[in-house]
């Protein structure tokens, strides 16, 4: 069995987009779910890098965060935060990268389907993120309920995820030709 080989140019595009992710989550506006850049830099790491490399480097993002490394928001790191009420939302950049990939690879890279799956995709990390957070939260002693937690997580930061994804799109028309 031989071992796909990865070129040294697509590593080094994988960690300048890791990097990216943290920059962007400590750009950020505290609440309890707190309002960051990091769907951007999900979106324009996918868009740019496409599904493959792009979802290599949320991954990798991820697991840098996992071991300790300070790259979630308000420069925290470690397992804590992705057992704790927002943790759901940052494993679903994952689960968002990879439908961004799936509906790459169905449909082509074309701008109005790279939208789509951004769509699709915040839509995945919304999803898990929400349903994390239900199972977390009642740790407090509260329980939640679906309508709760979507006012609470969600319609908040609807309006602003849009916004990144206009934004994701636009960088990515400009700059896709100069990556790839």
């Amino acid at each position: 069995m031989t071992v796909p080989k990865i070129k040294v140019r697509d590593i080094a595009y994988i960690a300048v987009f890791t990097a990216l992710m943290a920059v962007c989550s400590w750009i950020s506006i505290p609440t309890a779910i707190p309002f960051t850049l990091q769907t951007l830099g999900v979106f324009l790491a996918v868009g740019l890098l496409g599904g493959k490399r792009g979802t290599l480097a949320v991954t990798a993002y991820v697991l840098l965060g996992a071991v300790g490394a300070p790259v979630f928001a308000n420069f925290s790191g470690g397992v804590g935060p992705l057992l704790g009420q927002t943790g759901g939302y940052i494993l679903g950049f994952i689960g968002s990268a990879l439908v961004m990939w799936a509906v790459e690879k169905l449909l082509g890279d074309k701008l109005w389907v790279l939208g789509t799956s951004m769509v699709l995709g915040l839509l995945v990390c919304y999803a898990f993120g929400t349903a994390w957070f239900m199972v977390v939260y009642p740790m407090n002693g509260e329980s939640v309920g679906l309508w709760t937690a979507l006012t609470w997580c969600v319609f908040p930061y609807v309006v602003f995820d849009l916004i990144k994804i206009a934004l994701a799109l636009g960088l990515t028309s400009q700059l896709r030709r100069h990556v790839r």
